[in-house]
Order: C-alpha cells, then structure tokens, then sequence
C-alpha cells in the first residue's frame, strides 16, 4: 500500500506578520552589560551570529568558567565559545566553530595584560593633580575622556574654559 500525503495542500503565508521590528530595552542594566562584552576570537559567520543574539535578546552570558574543548581546563570566559583563548590563538581558528578561517576580532589580552594595563593607569592617575585627576574620572564616567598617555602634556582637561579668564581680566 502507498502512503497518501496529508500536507498536500498548498500552505499560504505565515499567519502572523509583524508590523514594526523588534526593539530591546536600551536603558535595562542588563542590556547594557551584554552589549558592553567584547566579541574576540571568532570568524567572520560566528561573530555576526553572536551580533545577531545580542541584537534580539537572545545572547545568554556566562555566569561560571566553561570547560575547554581542547585543554579540558575550565578557562572559557566567553558565552558560546568552546575554546579558551589561549587555544584558540595557538592553533589560529575561530573559539565557536573551530575551523581556520581569517579571525575577525582578535584582540585578546591576557591576564596579565590587563593587570598591567591597570597599574599603568594608576600609576598615572597618582602622578596628576588633584584637579585634572578628578576631571579625568569625570570624563571618563561620561564616556569622553582621552586616552591616558595625552592626559600629562595637556591641559584640555579643565572643564572651565581659558576664555572666560582672559574676558573677565579686561
């Protein structure tokens, strides 16, 4: 006996059809925080996939270290990589897939790295005056500050404007 289909007749369009496109709540804590984690290590299709997750909301961060593929060390720091960092450079494919195409973003700074960066800063930070140091952490809370090195040579700091001075001395 043959089987008869029973989805031989012609489906029409999808039965819900949006009307505006989906927008997240840019304000939300969490939100902000998902949107600020760097995308390192990955291929060109993984990291628009990773785009795309953070983009609808569907991008879950990691709340513990993931155990690596390669090492079997837990060292994954990333949400949807399954090599850590370290692997993923040595053997140059991408943290997600695993295969050897060109690596997007690869800007991945190690421990240690960053604990440097850190002390550079600080130490920075304790050799300017009171007044351009509070400045600086001001811009930098409203996200306009200048890199670090400029900030000793110059005086661009100041939130008061030379002019005023010079008008109000004539």
């Amino acid at each position: 006996m043959s089987k008869i289909s029973t989805n031989s007749k012609k489906k029409g369009g999808q039965k819900h059809q949006n009307t505006f496109s989906f927008q997240s709540n840019k304000n939300s804590k969490k939100t902000k925080y998902i949107n600020s984690l760097p995308i390192n290590g990955l291929c060109h299709k993984c990291k628009e996939i990773i785009e795309w997750r953070k983009k609808y909301k569907k991008y879950k961060p990691l709340t513990t270290l993931k155990r690596c593929v390669n090492c079997n060390e837990k060292a994954v720091k990333e949400a949807y990589h399954i090599l850590c960092s370290k692997c993923a450079t040595d053997k140059k494919v991408c943290a997600k897939c695993q295969e050897s195409a060109e690596i997007v973003s690869s800007n991945i700074k190690s421990d240690k790295e960053l604990l440097k960066e850190q002390q550079e800063r600080e130490k920075v930070l304790e050799s300017l005056p009171e007044r351009k140091r509070r400045t600086y952490l001001r811009q930098l809370e409203r996200g306009k500050a200048p890199p670090l090195s400029l900030v000793q040579d110059l005086d661009e700091l100041d939130d008061f404007s030379d002019e005023s001075d010079e008008s109000d001395k004539n």
